[in-house]
């Protein structure tokens, strides 16, 4: 079945180029103008992925963001006139799974939905790989795109997730940032390296959450290694 995208821009120019290129690439699209379209058009029918620009009037992206993560782990794509790094640190740090500038490429665009859905949707085969990840009291069965800690369930967007497996894959290593993008990322997306730090920091907090607050620690000059994990 086709992807149901939501695309959020208040430019009706932007919102035909995008909902173009994505249902040129096999998806399905809906278009709103602005961000409280947007959450009432996630309350009749959750999409796939939401296209989410920053810039909105009246009520921006990231406030959409904020109100979505209350209750929803959809992924969520950014968009910003603005190449400014505070906007794409506060945007993934509030949940944000990626981040693109405008002007941009349709065909990037549809190349980072595409990495974000097959992060939250894994293919076929992925699917019928039931077995789990254990390390400590956390414990993470990607079947499911489930995880806990200590029984403590664990809401993880699929970034989120795809990195915290790519630790618990290899317990012992150090992972460079290289490394985590990878595991994230597929390997023809670039991302800063303060975008990996964003969403290491999300990781890390959310653990403390529920009680885990040895999960992620930093290797000074060389990268990230996975905590005792309460073990």
């Amino acid at each position: 079945m086709p992807h149901n995208i939501l695309v959020a821009d208040d430019d009706p120019h932007i919102r035909e180029i995008i909902c173009f290129a994505l249902e040129k690439a096999g998806m399905k699209t809906a278009a709103v103008a602005d961000g409280a379209a947007a959450l009432q058009a996630v309350e009749r029918r959750a999409p796939d992925l939401i296209v989410l620009d920053i810039g909105m009037p009246e009520m921006d992206g990231l406030e959409v963001c904020r109100r979505l993560r209350q209750k929803s782990d959809v992924p969520v794509l950014f968009l910003s006139a603005r190449d400014e790094e505070i906007d794409r640190i506060l945007g993934l740090e509030m949940g944000g799974d990626d981040y693109v500038t405008k002007p941009f490429s349709p065909r990037e665009l549809v190349a980072r939905v595409n990495v974000i859905l097959r992060r939250a949707r894994p293919v076929v085969e992925e699917m019928a790989d039931d077995r789990a990840f254990a390390h400590g009291k956390l414990i993470l069965v990607p079947a499911s795109h489930a995880a806990s800690f200590d029984g403590r369930p664990l809401t993880l967007t699929a970034i989120e997730f795809a990195i915290l497996k790519g630790f618990l894959a290899r317990p012992l290593h150090v992972l460079g940032r290289d490394a985590v993008m990878a595991n994230a990322y597929a390997s023809n997306i670039h991302v800063s390296e303060r975008t990996v730090d964003s969403h290491i920091r999300n990781v890390r907090a959310k653990l403390a959450a529920v009680g885990c607050a040895d999960a992620i620690a930093t290797v000074h000059g060389v990268g990230f290694r996975l905590g005792r994990c309460g073990g």
